[in-house]
């Protein structure tokens, strides 16, 4: 009886250990992927502040217009803030950054809507800036924030017709968006640089650190699920783009090597024949795609929304 008691024990003991070690392991990956104060975040943040001082992108475009505050709620109860310039038009864009970013790293494409006498819209993604929330969610409960600032427009200012732009993670997420049924006036949307399923973006930057084994991808996964409620596997924003009733204009720098081409390629063809459109930037870096190809990405843009919407006479 005394052995058995010792094996039960033993047993326990390594079942609550093994439960420790889950949790705590959880917890630093979730950190490290899905939080909101997640080191590969600001480590990408700096990266692309780098790029954008090397291409002389202006950092203060902002402080030179008066944008007001706004915000709104989530579906699931969450702030959600924005920055709001208001034009005498009947056209509204929403700008969604990428991961790890804030509304005012949008500057360069806020300020060309605004120069064409829209009025834009760029917003704080949940878990990220002013906004609220815990877990980043690579686009996919996001797509539902979409719908809630579409939802925004449309009670301020309901004659509006509506862009969705989005640049990587916010790519990502317009694309996610796309096949909502809920996007009462949105006429157009413009991807730039998205990926096309978060699982695969996840592990594709993975794979640059070897030494990392592959199983902490499995306990981060269900980690999250499990603690925060989001399933990393849902988020296929292919699966969205196939249902899409709007006009899509796909973005991509050839030489991106964070998110590699091949996601604007998955995307594109899973979009229906009549409502896409593609360019892609020879030599253009992640997110550089704008600052690299300037006058002519701007061409290419309107071009495209031009002949599918009605934003551009």
């Amino acid at each position: 009886m005394k052995i058995f008691a010792w094996i039960v024990l033993g047993i326990v003991i390594l079942i609550i250990a093994a439960l420790l070690l889950y949790l705590l392991l959880g917890a630093v990956l979730f950190k490290i992927i899905f939080s909101r104060r997640s080191i590969t975040a600001r480590v990408l943040n700096r990266n692309l502040e780098e790029k954008m001082k090397k291409y002389n992108v202006d950092l203060c475009w902002w402080d030179k217009v008066k944008f007001s505050k706004v915000t709104t709620q989530s579906f699931d109860g969450l702030k959600l803030v924005g920055h709001l310039f208001e034009a005498n038009s009947n056209r509204t864009v929403i700008v969604f950054h990428g991961f790890g970013q804030t509304y005012i790293e949008m500057q360069q494409y806020c300020k060309f809507f605004y120069d064409k006498n829209f009025s834009v819209l760029a917003v704080d993604a949940r878990a990220h800036g002013e906004s609220e929330g815990t877990c980043i969610s690579f686009g996919w409960t996001d797509r539902k924030d979409v719908v809630s600032w579409v939802k925004f427009v449309n009670e301020k200012r309901p004659n509006d017709k509506i862009l969705l732009f989005g640049l990587s993670m916010g790519g990502a997420t317009v694309c996610m968006a796309s096949g909502e049924k809920e996007l009462q006036n949105v006429v157009g949307i413009v991807s730039d640089c998205a990926f096309d399923n978060a699982d695969r973006q996840i592990s594709f930057v993975m794979k640059r650190y070897k030494f990392v084994p592959k199983f902490f991808k499995k306990i981060a996964y269900s980690f999250t699920k499990r603690v925060h409620g989001f399933d990393v596997m849902q988020a296929d924003a292919i699966k969205q783009v196939k249902q899409t009733k709007i006009p899509i204009f796909f973005i991509h720098g050839q030489a991106d090597g964070f998110v590699p081409v091949e996601n604007l390629n998955n995307l594109y063809s899973s979009t229906p024949q009549n409502l896409r459109g593609k360019f892609v930037v020879p030599e253009a870096d992640h997110a550089m795609s704008y600052v690299v190809a300037g006058a002519v990405y701007e061409k290419k843009m309107c071009d495209f929304l031009k002949s599918h919407t009605s934003l551009f006479s």
